[in-house]
């Protein structure tokens, strides 16, 4: 048999058409259906991933071009996002493992800790500890112990087989002497201690929002995901105790997606400092441990 396709090129524009043609929903780490086909397609092929243009026109083999379609098909019939086809997502420069056990690294949180926090954490080289609560792949406490290089990271999540995926990528950072993972619900499994900073993507999807998610998105583990009827059960019990978890001048940073409205009904009585993101200011709130309540 003849194949219609005999280069990158080709496979490109089918993948988009494909990908198109299948209306399917990016936000795992591409935006577009090019910008996925062109991932995909030089993973795949074992291929640079920054480097698309060199390999256009490069004649592939009968087994690339159906390795290449098996993948294509897979992200257009069955809705898997690419993080999981690939097993790799990427944030600010740095790669994770992913998989089915936890949901795909995506957090706003991770570009603010690119400057260590400031201005609201002042001088981020004086950190001693941060916290991490509902760390799944543990993107998060990495990208943490990066910002803040003396600092020991805690880390922890209710889910055994989602820290089975953190421990694999704080191992690959060989960052096991500054990270340690815990498993329980929020601050229950930690030694008592205080935190400079207290970081969380926790679950905060509504009700309402979690029955109208895309396909893709339902591949992801519903306990990371979904929030409650307003989505803000995880974050009102995070909220409730943090005073008692940090340091005199301690800072909370929460990422809540597109639940604002349900943040400010439940938590207006609070001085919520709004975090720019490159989503928008409504994305990731901050609070002083000052303004927390007792």
């Amino acid at each position: 048999m003849t194949l219609p396709f005999s280069s990158v090129r080709d496979l490109l524009r089918y993948a988009v058409s494909r990908f198109s043609e299948a209306k399917l929903s990016f936000g795992h780490g591409s935006a577009n259906a090019y910008d996925e086909a062109a991932y995909l397609i030089l993973h795949t092929l074992h291929l640079p991933l920054d480097l698309l243009e060199p390999f256009l026109d490069a004649r592939l083999t009968t087994a690339e071009i159906e390795a290449v379609l098996k993948v294509i098909e897979r992200r257009a019939a069955d809705r898997v996002p690419a993080a999981y086809i690939t097993q790799e997502a990427w944030m600010h420069g740095y790669r994770f493992h992913v998989d089915e056990r936890v949901i795909v690294p995506r957090s706003f949180i991770g570009e603010l800790l690119q400057d260590g926090l400031q201005p609201y954490v002042e001088d981020p080289e004086q950190v001693s500890a941060v916290l991490e609560l509902c760390t799944g792949s543990g993107c998060l406490a990495i990208l943490a112990a990066h910002a803040f290089q003396n600092a020991d990271v805690d880390a922890v999540d209710l889910s055994a087989p989602a820290l089975e995926v953190a421990t694999r990528n704080v191992m690959d950072y060989h960052l096991d002497d500054r990270i340690a993972l815990f498993e329980g619900d929020l601050y229950a499994p930690l030694a008592e201690r205080r935190y400079d900073v207290v970081i969380s993507n926790p679950p905060y999807v509504n009700a309402a929002s979690m029955q109208e998610l895309p396909a893709e998105y339902k591949h992801e583990p519903e306990m990371a995901l979904a929030g409650g009827m307003d989505g803000m059960d995880i974050v009102r019990r995070i909220i409730a105790d943090a005073r008692n978890w940090l340091t005199e001048d301690g800072v909370l940073v929460i990422e809540i997606g597109n639940e604002r409205e349900h943040v400010e009904a439940a938590f207006g009585g609070l001085d919520l400092v709004w975090l720019s993101t490159s989503a928008g200011d409504d994305n990731v709130f901050l609070i002083q441990a000052s303004d927390l309540p007792v």
